[in-house]
């Protein structure tokens, strides 16, 4: 295991720790020294590891102090690309979801041009409401090509992750594209995830294709900012991070 994948790995168990609640909100964690000898990694690592929590902001610190966990939204890292279910699995949380509608209509120009479909084809529907533990916290409106659709429309979505049966049947989400802006619950935004009209929501847009490059994937998903949020890390190595004029809704 290289440098880089074990301080990934100590910090994934230790935040799986902070949600599963062995590390409460404002308590301390266990000193470097501790850790190191509980993982027979370097103190080094260690500090690898408190060094990306604490970009997620899950922990607080100061210099010659134990970090304390912090309480607050739920991050999710596009670090690499999960589905909602792993990610809430990751971090001790149950997925759900409540199918809202499904229904296979054309598509709309914006769908077309996104999916490159030609004029007039059809496109499958989704809009859900995903859960934590069985908190609304995201709107999620999907639009898939009638072949990737077909599949989606014969899942159980209440627990079903998509990203991961579709990969059991051969269609994997390989690359996506993330544009994430803030916007204004809608009345139907309110109404499903029990905020107020207006409260500002997190949106990621995101185009996702497939080993091909073929379109599978095109959605908008709406957060409750005050349960959830982004974290992006980049490099001078990776160029992976772009910043985009918000786009009018």
């Amino acid at each position: 295991m290289t440098g880089s994948s074990l301080y990934r790995k100590v910090a994934e168990d230790i935040k799986a720790a902070i949600a599963a609640g062995t590390y409460p909100a404002n308590t301390k964690l266990p000193s470097e020294s501790e850790l190191a000898e509980r993982y027979s990694v370097s103190r080094g690592t260690i500090r690898q590891a408190f060094a990306a929590l604490r970009a997620d902001g899950v922990i607080a610190s100061r210099r010659g102090a134990r970090r304390v966990v912090i309480g607050g939204p739920r991050v999710q890292s596009f670090g690499e690309l999960l589905s909602f279910s792993r990610w809430a699995r990751a971090i001790g949380e149950v997925p759900g979801g409540r199918v809202v509608t499904l229904e296979r209509r054309p598509a709309t120009e914006a769908e077309a041009d996104r999916l490159a479909l030609p004029a007039g084809f059809h496109v499958w529907s989704l809009v859900r409401v995903r859960l934590l533990s069985g908190r609304p916290v995201m709107v999620e409106r999907a639009a898939y090509p009638d072949q990737v659709g077909t599949l989606v429309a014969e899942m159980d979505l209440s627990v079903d992750s998509i990203t991961e049966r579709l990969e059991a049947l051969g269609v994997v989400f390989t690359d996506a594209e993330h544009v994430i802006d803030a916007v204004p619950a809608s009345a139907e935004d309110a109404r499903l995830l029990g905020v107020r009209a207006g409260v500002p929501l997190l949106r990621e847009r995101r185009f996702t294709t497939d080993r091909s490059g073929q379109p599978v994937e095109w959605s908008d998903d709406r957060y409750v900012g005050s349960l959830t949020a982004f974290s992006i890390r980049n490099s001078v190595a990776v160029n992976a991070l772009s910043r985009t004029s918000a786009a009018p809704s």
